[in-house]
């Protein structure tokens, strides 16, 4: 599964770990509510990138 990372902030969403209690490990981003936001900064989906892995 592909990691985010949050434009404003810089916070990296990794499926594998999820965001407790929000989103269990194992959730991809786009199965994420549509209504989830970055827990540090607040920044809707819409501002998250698709992290290219190496």
């Amino acid at each position: 599964m592909k990691k985010y990372r949050c434009t404003v902030c810089g916070y990296i969403y990794d499926p594998e770990a999820g965001d407790p209690p929000r989103a269990n490990p194992g959730t991809a981003f786009e199965d994420l509510p549509d209504d989830w936001v970055c827990p540090v900064c607040g920044a809707p989906k819409e501002l998250f990138e698709k992290m290219n892995q190496t």
